[in-house]
């Protein structure tokens, strides 16, 4: 079975993303970055077929911290594990210095990356997320993880290149 992870800094809704996903609501949400710190694993199913999905605590950029260090490790074992990589971003946020640093560890990976920007819950939001394009990634998708908005595109499209792809 195909594993797909997802990353991002903290705070940007990987875990709504993770429980949307999953129809369960297996992964605390809160509005106090940093809750989620190891590897959650769950299933999604998706026309008839089914692949793992690992969410990650928010990332780190340059932070020496135990706790830090501990958290970019169990990404970093994450993405070995992973066929496939959401990189979730912040439309609300807009482009900030640690996604840049997420961007280039992610193309490390030599995986699949779709570009998720969540946090897509009115029209003006919509407008302005043009400044992820300078992530260079050709798969993105807008999405709000907390009302659901744009996850029929999300896993269509998704299943169609998991199935080419990984399946």
């Amino acid at each position: 079975m195909s594993t797909v992870v997802i990353v991002g800094r903290k705070n940007v809704g990987k875990s709504t993303i993770f429980n949307r996903l999953t129809g369960m609501r297996s992964n605390i949400v809160y509005k106090e970055p940093g809750v989620t710190r190891d590897r959650i694993y769950g299933e999604v199913q998706w026309c008839g077929r089914m692949f793992n999905i690992i969410d990650t605590g928010g990332f780190f950029s340059n932070k020496k911290e135990e706790l830090a260090v501990k958290i970019n490790l169990q990404i970093e074992y994450g993405l070995a594990e992973a066929d496939l990589i959401y990189f979730v971003v912040d439309a609300r946020s807009g482009l900030q210095p640690g996604d840049e640093d997420i961007c280039r560890s992610v193309r490390k990976s030599n995986k699949p990356v779709f570009l998720i920007i969540n946090k897509i819950d009115c029209k003006k939001i919509v407008n302005e997320t043009f400044e992820f394009d300078k992530l260079g990634f050709s798969a993105s998708f807008q999405v709000s993880g907390e009302a659901g908005i744009g996850f029929g595109d999300l896993s269509s499209r998704d299943f169609h290149i998991l199935s080419c792809f990984l399946l």
